[in-house]
């Protein structure tokens, strides 16, 4: 009869260690997780910056008679575009994210698209509200990178801490999975070729 105590008891141990041990893990996974949801959102408050910077920029170029509508066309799309790619910690996925990074890097470059137009406007060189608007929007992708790289930073930790042992056997069972990163813009990889004329 005494063996059978002790028997139980080693069981109820395990098991309470077992449970303590799964809290543990729901726990910290669960504070890494609200993390990448914060840098997350940090990403997205940087895009509606920019989203919202678009329509100032646009309405300022569109003042030169001359200008060229299918750029501008670009611009107008591609927010459009990307305005209607929201994530969350819930719903990211390598496929998602790569969407809304598409999306994004479309806007990127339409951007600069409209601001090498430009150049060819002196008028619009001299503009006050221009250049403004050109200095915010620069200000605007360096917090986008900046939150970017926070975002991978909050990533990384909670990957790594999802792939640790024991934490990558609970982990799977408590629902939680690992996350993917943004990637650099397909072709960053790659120096340009500048040529002096030599």
């Amino acid at each position: 009869m005494k063996k059978r105590y002790i028997v139980l008891l080693a069981i109820l141990a395990l098991v309470g260690l077992i449970a303590v041990k799964l809290v543990g893990t729901y726990n910290t996974l669960s504070a890494s997780q609200q993390q990448v949801n914060l840098a997350l959102a940090q990403v997205e408050t940087q895009y509606q910056r920019r989203y919202d910077l678009v329509p100032n920029l646009v309405n300022t170029v569109k003042g030169q008679a001359n200008f060229e509508q299918k750029t501008l066309t670009d611009v107008v799309n591609a927010r459009a575009s990307a305005t209607n790619i929201k994530l969350s910690v819930d719903d990211l996925s390598e496929e998602n994210l790569q969407k809304l990074q598409q999306a994004q890097d479309g806007l990127s470059g339409a951007l600069s698209r409209l601001l090498m137009v430009t150049e060819n406007y002196p008028s619009l060189q001299s503009n006050e509200a221009f250049l403004n608007l050109q200095a915010q929007l620069e200000g605007i992708e360096n917090r986008i990178a900046f939150a970017r790289d926070d975002f991978n930073q909050k990533v990384l930790a909670f990957n790594t801490l999802y792939k640790t042992f024991p934490n990558n056997l609970f982990g799977s069972i408590l629902g939680f999975k690992l996350m993917p990163y943004f990637q650099a813009v397909s072709g960053a990889q790659n120096a340009p070729v500048v040529d002096f004329g030599n």
